[in-house]
């Protein structure tokens, strides 16, 4: 069915956000006759809109070759025309996205990592706000920090740069220096010790290819390979280098939700995973001068807001003023953001820019520039490719865009004006963690130790449609858990759901359970703290690896602790859970993966992945149950170090 035909058809309200701001646009997008991410996905479905091709949502069907397509059924043993089982499929094309996954998180590491160096060399608009952390970091992965920070900047990126080429069978320093001395153990033990990213990535590619490797189990174990070179060399390095460049993430206030757009302003909107040009963009907006052009042409002023991971990154580090003005939201709000008729410039970087933004850019006449050789769109020529030494260039270049457009955009579109506005306490991390426990982490380990706090929870998710609305079962899920006295540490477009939600300010204290309450109350913290974009899932295993230390060498499986996914939607997403499962979490996922139609390989994940790396896969639709599920497992886990309490627990 195409979506046109269902123009006249709306969603529930639930089906479309959790977010009042989106339902309201909808409408907008409705009234507007404009093809839109909840119409195509009601049209994908099988009368039902969650319900698909059967072999596809199994995971068992494969077109790698010109004898396909072809489909798997396991219990049947029907296989596909070169042999391969139905769990091979299944785990071949995860593996295949868990490819797609790493690239595109390496990518934004290389882009970082050549702004660091260029910046040490004095050719971009930056600095280096966190020389310390740059020592502390040198001197981890023992490079001498003893010259000017400049040139030990260049050392740093000089070494990981070597790291990432090393050949697949050459360990990685990175993951020796990083790693726990307990999940190193286990991963040479199994073979799944990495080399360098770019050839674990080789290795992982070739082994898809048709009649190289069609076993379930090979096929999971180079996974988890890939994820572990992946959240070392990618994840950790790329937000260090960041927090060297633009600040260490610590708490502070920032607005949220779609009010954060004023359609009398000029406003700019970079969106995407990488800041570069975002901070750029900043600085130069904050100068008089850039605020007189834009009340030059009637504005009354000019601003930079905050969008998707792009906007995570940059509201993480920087604090909010009246030129970086606030946050909007995820990355499905992208249509209802651009239907406001509030913008006049979407920055377009490596990630999360829909191939339909032309259409609404001609709707809703806003400037839409790609900034990344990653990204293109039909029909749009313009692009500013990013390059660390013309970042201030290509800045002014797109600011300038940006004033030249709001006459044309006032003019002629209606905005949506009064959209719901929230604020949200932003900017936690490691170092921000311990800062605000007088700087170790024994506050935190004695309220786990004793039940005030039962467990601690890293939600890693991305917002999708199925099942549930836009946030819908990440809000809920997050409810549940901190009403159950765990600490939720939010991260990925998942982050964004619950600031826009409400959950990360401290009166939000009020949903917690009494033991995080009195935790929430005394350091006047949220029970969710905001800890950054799906590429701090390295940051939250280095957070781990502390924890473990602190407890006297725990292994990392034994810890009270889970890796929660509500709503994973893309590739990337995959490789954090299967990183997730290497380094020894329970790790709940939400919606249920296509691998269903190879039963093998679900017992691979779900049970006997236990006695092999300790971590374990739970996949629930139902978020009562889902969190039933970690809390049985947190219970075990505190059972095994002795600090179990009894407590009894309210079942929604």
């Amino acid at each position: 069915m195409s979506d046109n035909l269902l123009w006249g058809f709306e969603m529930e309200e639930n089906r479309i956000s959790y977010h009042k701001s989106v339902q309201m646009l909808y409408k907008k997008i409705k009234k507007d006759n404009m093809t839109n991410i909840w119409d195509r996905y009601q049209a994908q479905g099988f009368g039902d809109p969650d319900k698909r091709c059967p072999f596809c949502m199994g995971g068992v069907r494969c077109d790698l070759c010109s004898n396909g397509p072809c489909r798997a059924d396991v219990e049947k043993d029907k296989r596909g025309v070169c042999g391969i089982t139905g769990d091979g499929m299944a785990m071949r094309m995860m593996l295949l996205r868990n490819v797609m996954g790493a690239s595109t998180y390496h990518y934004h590491t290389v882009q970082t990592v050549e702004t660091l160096h260029a910046t040490a060399q004095g050719k971009t608009p930056f600095e280096i706000k966190e020389p310390e952390k740059l020592k502390v970091f040198a001197n981890i992965l023992g490079i001498d920090n003893s010259d000017s920070i400049n040139e030990v900047a260049i050392r740093l990126c000089n070494f990981v740069e070597k790291d990432f080429n090393r050949k697949y069978y050459e360990p990685s320093q990175i993951v020796e220096v990083l790693a726990t001395n307990e999940r190193k153990n286990i991963w040479k033990k199994l073979d799944i010790f990495p080399g360098g990213i770019y050839s674990e990535m080789m290795l992982s590619t070739s082994s898809c290819l048709t009649n190289v490797d069609g076993f379930y189990k090979s096929l999971a174990l180079k996974a988890m390979r890939l994820g572990i070179s992946m959240a070392y060399q990618s994840q950790i390095v790329n937000e260090y280098c960041q927090d060297i460049l633009f600040g260490i993430p610590r708490p502070h206030q920032m607005r949220v939700d779609l009010g954060v757009l004023d359609p009398d302003y000029v406003n700019v909107l970079p969106n995407g995973h990488e800041p570069f040009l975002g901070f750029a963009m900043v600085q130069l907006a904050r100068k008089p001068e850039w605020q007189k052009k834009a009340k030059a042409v009637g504005a009354k002023g000019l601003r930079i807001i905050a969008n998707i991971e792009t906007g995570q990154e940059m509201i993480q580090r920087w604090e909010m003023d009246d030129v970086f003005y606030g946050f909007t939201g995820n990355w499905i709000m992208q249509e209802a953001i651009l239907a406001s008729g509030c913008v006049d410039l979407f920055v377009a970087d490596m990630n999360c820019s829909m191939p339909i933004d032309p259409i609404y850019a001609e709707k809703y006449k806003f400037k839409l520039i790609p900034v990344s050789e990653l990204v293109a769109f039909e029909g749009i020529e313009e692009r500013i490719n990013y390059t660390p030494n013309k970042a201030e260039e290509q800045a002014i270049q797109l600011l300038q865009m940006a004033i030249d457009n709001y006459r044309i955009r006032r003019d002629t579109i209606e905005p949506v004006t009064k959209l719901p506005i929230n604020d949200a306490l932003v900017g936690f991390s490691t170092e921000s963690i311990l800062e605000a426990l007088g700087g170790k982490l024994d506050p935190l380990l004695d309220a786990i130790k004793a039940g005030t706090i039962f467990g601690v929870a890293g939600m890693v998710s991305c917002t999708t449609l199925r099942d549930t609305g836009q946030d819908v079962h990440t809000v809920h899920i997050a409810k549940e858990l901190i009403k159950k006295d765990i600490l939720v540490l939010s991260m990925g477009c998942g982050n964004g759901a619950v600031q826009v939600a409400g959950l990360c300010k401290p009166n939000a204290k009020e949903f917690a359970g009494p033991g995080l309450k009195t935790i929430c109350e005394q350091l006047n913290i949220p029970p969710v703290l905001s800890y950054g974009t799906c590429t701090d899932t390295g940051r939250l295993a280095d957070l781990l690896a502390g924890i473990s230390k602190a407890l006297g060498d725990v292994p990392i499986p034994d810890l009270p602790v889970a890796a929660v996914a509500p709503e994973y939607m893309e590739q990337k997403a995959t490789i954090d859970a299967v990183f997730a499962l290497g380094l020894g979490l329970y790790t709940y996922v939400n919606p249920v993966p296509t691998v269903t139609g190879a039963p093998n390989l679900v017992k691979l994940l779900a049970q006997d992945c236990k006695q092999v790396t300790g971590g374990i896969l739970n996949v629930e639709p139902d978020s009562i149950k889902a969190v039933k599920g970690i809390i049985n497992h947190i219970e075990n886990k505190r059972k095994k170090l002795g600090i179990s309490k009894e407590r009894a627990f309210a079942t929604s």
